[in-house]
């Protein structure tokens, strides 16, 4: 009895130990799994973050070892540039003019697509096709033939006696071609707000269109303030996306910036600076003052949210 008494406490530890040896393994197993992505953070993503950090507060040409010069490159950037002033500018009147447009479209496009008709997943791949190909460059070079002095646009108002303006060389409209472009790619927000619309109950507009409701009601009643919560996740989505504009604003204005610096968007200025006049340390203080826009931005829209955002409970 009393070689058995000493043995149970043996045997109760030996099973004790058989669940933490296996957590341990899973543990192992969960961060040789992990390991892949965490190289690549490290190496492709904080990395190059710190090292731009450090750039930006140097005099840096890609050729030569950086140079420390300490807030030099914010001072000129903020007294000095004119041309970033500009971009700031152009880059702020795409976003609030780009994002509202190109939600509204979406959304208005995802009620029409709401419905169970014969082909309807048809329709719906091709209205998603543009944002497949909305940014790549050949749709950017398609957008110049479009809108050039001898483009579809002035060859359909040829047809009613209008001599159009070649619409990307004009500095008042070059860019809202490039708007227009941002409004076209709306299938990603529309297929997020078509999901959205699928998870409100169809009870909501049965009781309303028994109570008499009208569907301009129906809809600010019931079916926005129950979008509301995918509103706010396209809205931060599209602001990110807008100042990050690259590629269309490159190929349209042939990457100079448009006539008179209508279309010179942030990044395109940022990119000129660093890779056409090999000022790396100035592009890199630049990427960090947009990214503080980015993320000023993205807060005040989170703490406004808290007024017109309405989850369910």
């Amino acid at each position: 009895m009393t070689q058995r008494a000493l043995a149970l406490p043996t045997r109760r530890a030996a099973v004790g130990q058989r669940p933490r040896a296996a957590s341990s393994r899973e543990s192992v197993a969960a961060y040789v799994f992990l390991l892949p992505w965490l190289i690549g953070f490290f190496a492709l993503t904080l990395g190059p973050l710190l090292a731009s950090l450090y750039f930006s507060f140097t005099n840096f040409d890609l050729l030569t070892p950086p140079q420390w010069i300490g807030l030099d490159n914010f001072t000129e950037m903020f007294t000095q540039d004119r041309r970033f002033r500009a971009a700031l500018l152009v880059t702020l009147r795409y976003v609030v003019f780009s994002v509202p447009l190109s939600l509204a479209f979406a959304l208005l496009v995802a009620m029409l697509l709401n419905r169970e008709i014969r082909g309807i997943g048809i329709y719906r791949a091709i209205y998603y096709l543009p944002s497949l190909l909305g940014g790549s460059v050949a749709i950017a070079i398609l957008w110049r033939q479009i809108f050039g002095k001898e483009g579809v646009v002035n060859q359909v108002l040829a047809l009613f006696g209008i001599i159009g303006p070649s619409w990307i060389s004009t500095p008042q409209f070059a860019l809202n071609t490039l708007i227009i472009l941002h409004i076209w790619q709306f299938g990603a927000s529309m297929l997020i707000f078509l999901a959205g619309l699928k998870q409100i109950p169809q009870d909501l507009y049965d009781a309303a269109a028994v109570d008499g409701a009208e569907p301009m009601s129906r809809f600010f009643r019931i079916t926005l303030p129950m979008l509301t919560p995918v509103v706010f996740f396209n809205l931060i989505m599209g602001i990110i996306g807008a100042f990050k504009a690259f590629t269309s604003a490159y190929v349209v204005s042939g990457g100079s910036g448009g006539p008179l610096d209508s279309t010179l968007f942030y990044t395109l200025y940022l990119y000129r600076k660093g890779f056409t006049e090999f000022e790396m340390g100035y592009a890199s203080a630049m990427a960090w003052v947009l990214l503080i826009i980015i993320a000023v931005c993205t807060a005040v829209v989170f703490r406004s949210s808290r007024l017109w955002v309405h989850y369910e409970d």
